[in-house]
């Protein structure tokens, strides 16, 4: 396996950058059609919940777009735990990534949902990770979906994998912001699409 520095994308020209993310993406664990099939399987799920054994999710309860990414965010880890135990397993705590691969943590991997066409984080990912937290470098699963605004089964949208560093991560410019976006030629080419 290739050992990557801590960042594949360092002394790269921007114009190669779509090349060094299919290498990336190649060498993950999952195969893109494999990890497609997980994200619709965890979305299936969610969507046939009943809360409180009666509240069907879509009929009488349409959850925030916030709290579906949660319940998808927590899913995914879940499924292929589920799948392959000896593999895979969710995070424990706030210093380990969302999904972890137990044979090589170099494919441990941060999972973002939204129901725009972009990803969000907080403003800390826009920083080096502290010493003893969580590494903000590395794979990324990002997830988008229809929210229950005009639907009663919203679907997936986009389902994209990619590697970052924190330099990717534009923290918002106001004083308050709390939030971090990424670029356009981020999304082109530091990400390979599974959907």
């Amino acid at each position: 396996m290739i050992m990557y520095p801590e960042d594949p994308y360092a002394g790269v020209d921007e114009s190669d950058w779509l090349e060094v993310t299919r290498q990336l993406v190649d060498e993950y664990p999952l195969a893109l059609p494999a990890l497609r099939e997980v994200v619709l399987d965890s979305w299936s799920r969610i969507l046939t919940t009943k809360i409180g054994g009666e509240l069907q999710i879509g009929d009488e309860y349409k959850p925030s777009p916030q709290m579906m990414g949660n319940f998808l965010h927590n899913m995914i880890p879940i499924v292929l735990e589920r799948n392959h135990p000896s593999e895979w397993r969710k995070d424990d705590s706030r210093d380990e990534k969302d999904l972890i691969y137990l044979p090589d943590s170099r494919f441990d991997t941060e999972i973002k949902t939204s129901s725009s066409n972009r990803i969000f984080a907080n403003r800390s990912y826009a920083q080096p990770s502290a010493p003893g937290s969580k590494d903000k470098s590395g794979y990324y699963l990002a997830i988008n979906f229809e929210a229950f605004k005009h639907t009663r089964t919203p679907k997936i949208t986009m389902i994209r994998l990619g590697w970052l560093s924190h330099r990717d991560w534009i923290p918002q410019t106001a004083a308050t912001g709390q939030a971090a976006h990424l670029a356009p030629i981020t999304y082109q080419t530091k990400f390979i699409s599974a959907m």
